[in-house]
C-alpha cells in the first residue's frame, strides 16, 4: 500500500515542480486510502493526479498518495431527461471516463482540450472548457466522498455538508482527499467541428452580440498567432446523433501528430534557436493551416494530443475585456521585443456558483499564454499577469501566476468562507503545502 521514498523524484508534466516525499502511498481502495491518512505520523499528506498543473499544488515532502487504483464507474443513477448521476472514483482519468461513459449512451456537458487528468485533480484545480452557456468540470459535480484529517470518510453534496461539497469540489484538495465524485452527466452527444484560419480583427469585430461568433456556437475558441494579425477559430456545435462524419485516419494523423505536434515541435526548437525568425515562422504557421469540418462523439472533438511540452498560464476576465487585453499583450511584445511562438488560446464559459470557480458570478473569457518548455518563460508570464490584473483577471488554480491570498480574497467573493471551511476541516494542516498556504492563506 505505501512505502518509504528515500531518492525518488516526482515531477510535473511541465517540469515546473519537484518533490522527493517521505513515503509513497498507492492505496487499492477506500480502506487503504483511510488509513493512509490516519497512518500518515504527522505528515502532511498530497493527493497527486496526472501531473498535469503547471503548479505546486501537488508537491508535498511529506506522504504522496496516489489513487490510479481508486477508479472507473462505481455507480449511474438514471434522472430525468436521459441524464444521470455517475460515481467515479477520484483517479479515473478523463479518456477512460469519456470511453466508459460512452459504452453507456453517456457523456461530460462540456470538457477541456487535454483529457490525461484525473477527475479529482480536474475538478480540484477548475479545468474547464470552452461554451458561453456552460460553466467548467466542477459545475457538473453534485456529490463527493472525501476522506478527512481525521482518516474518516465523509459524503458532500448541496443537500449534505453543503460547504465541505463547495471547497472539496473545486478547493485544491485543501479540506481532504477526494475517494469519490458524482458528476451530472447527459445523453451522449456528437460535435460538428468547424475550424478555419482567419483574420484577428475580423474575429474580434464579430465576437459579441446576440449573432456573434460567442453566442451563437456551442463551443467557440481561437487562438491568436503572436507578432501576426492572424488566428485559428473552432467552432463546435451539436448535431443529430445520425450526423456522423469523422476525420479520416491519414488526415487526422497529418492534422494532429504531424502538424500539430510533430512539425509545431520542430519550428519551436528553430525558433528557440533564432528567436528573430519567430514572427515569420509564426506567420507561415497561421497561413498554412487549412480549414477542416468533421463531426464525431462529442469528447473526441473536445480533446487533442498536445506532445509539445510548455509553461502555460490563464486568466478569466470580464467577457468584454478580450480586445483591450489582446491589444495590451501585442504593444508589451512589440515594445520589448521578446517573441512568443505558441498561439494564445481563449476561450469562453458562463457564470456558475462555485465558490473558486474562475468564472464565479461573470460572464467569463478565458485568455491562456503559454511558452515553449525551451524558452524563458517568467518576464512573458508576469508581464501579462500585470495586464490582466487591470480586468480583475482571476488566475487558473492549476496554472502558473503569482498572486497571494490577500490579492485572491479581493477577487473571490465567497474566499473567506473557503478560508472558514478549509480550517473546520483541516485545523491542523494535513493536507497544505507551500502553494495552498501562499493561496488560500495559512490554516488558522
Amino acid at each position: 500500500m505505501s512505502s518509504s521514498n528515500p531518492s525518488g523524484v516526482w515531477h510535473n508534466w511541465a517540469r515546473t515542480e519537484t518533490a522527493t516525499p517521505a513515503r509513497v502511498a498507492h492505496p487499492r481502495d477506500l480502506d487503504e486510502l483511510a488509513a493512509t491518512v490516519r497512518g500518515a505520523d504527522g505528515l502532511r499528506v498530497r493527493a497527486v493526479g496526472a501531473g498535469h498543473s503547471f503548479t505546486g499544488a501537488a508537491v508535498t515532502d511529506g506522504v504522496q498518495v496516489h489513487l490510479d487504483a481508486i477508479s472507473g464507474i462505481e455507480r449511474v443513477t438514471p434522472q430525468p431527461g436521459g441524464t444521470a448521476h455517475v460515481t467515479v472514483g477520484a483517479g479515473t482519468r478523463l479518456s477512460d471516463l469519456n470511453v466508459a461513459l460512452a459504452a453507456r449512451g453517456l457523456a461530460m456537458r462540456n470538457l477541456g482540450d487535454i483529457d490525461r487528468q484525473t477527475i479529482a485533480g480536474a475538478i480540484s484545480t477548475g479545468t474547464h472548457g470552452t461554451g458561453v452557456r456552460l460553466g467548467g468540470l466542477a459545475s457538473q459535480v453534485v456529490g463527493v466522498r472525501v476522506v478527512t484529517a481525521q482518516g474518516d470518510v465523509v459524503e458532500a453534496s448541496p443537500d449534505e455538508r453543503p460547504d465541505l461539497f463547495e471547497v472539496a469540489r473545486l478547493g485544491l484538495g485543501s479540506v481532504g482527499v477526494l475517494a469519490a465524485v458524482t458528476l451530472d452527466v447527459v445523453p451522449a452527444f456528437r460535435l460538428r467541428a468547424v475550424e478555419e484560419p482567419s483574420a484577428l480583427d475580423a474575429v474580434l469585430e464579430r465576437l459579441t452580440g446576440a449573432d456573434g461568433l460567442v453566442e451563437a456556437n456551442d463551443h467557440f475558441e481561437f487562438y491568436w498567432f503572436p507578432h501576426t494579425r492572424r488566428v485559428l477559430t473552432k467552432r463546435n456545435n451539436r448535431v443529430p446523433d445520425d450526423d456522423l462524419e469523422p476525420l479520416g485516419p491519414v488526415r487526422a494523423w497529418v492534422d494532429d501528430e504531424l502538424l500539430s505536434n510533430a512539425v509545431f515541435a520542430a519550428t519551436n526548437h528553430l525558433t528557440a534557436a533564432v528567436p528573430r525568425l519567430t514572427p515569420r515562422v509564426n506567420a507561415i504557421a497561421a497561413r498554412a493551416l487549412s480549414a477542416r469540418t468533421f463531426t464525431s462523439p462529442s469528447y473526441e472533438v473536445f480533446a487533442s494530443p498536445r506532445r509539445v511540452r510548455f509553461r502555460e498560464m490563464e486568466y478569466a476576465i470580464p467577457r468584454d475585456a478580450v480586445r483591450p487585453a489582446l491589444a495590451a499583450i501585442e504593444r508589451w511584445l512589440a515594445a520589448t521585443g521578446v517573441r512568443i511562438p505558441f498561439p494564445v488560446e481563449v476561450r469562453f464559459a458562463a457564470p456558475d456558483d462555485v465558490w473558486l470557480s474562475t468564472a464565479y458570478q461573470r460572464e467569463s473569457a478565458y485568455v491562456a499564454v503559454h511558452q515553449y518548455i525551451g524558452l524563458p518563460y517568467v518576464r512573458y508570464l508576469r508581464a501579462v499577469e500585470r495586464i490582466m490584473a487591470g480586468f480583475d483577471g482571476r488566475p487558473h488554480w492549476g496554472k502558473l501566476h503569482w498572486l497571494d491570498a490577500d490579492r485572491l480574497a479581493q477577487l473571490y467573493p465567497r474566499f473567506a468562507d473557503v478560508q472558514r471551511v478549509r480550517t473546520e476541516a483541516d485545523p491542523t494542516g494535513v493536507f497544505t503545502n507551500d502553494y495552498l498556504d501562499r493561496v488560500l492563506g495559512p490554516v488558522r
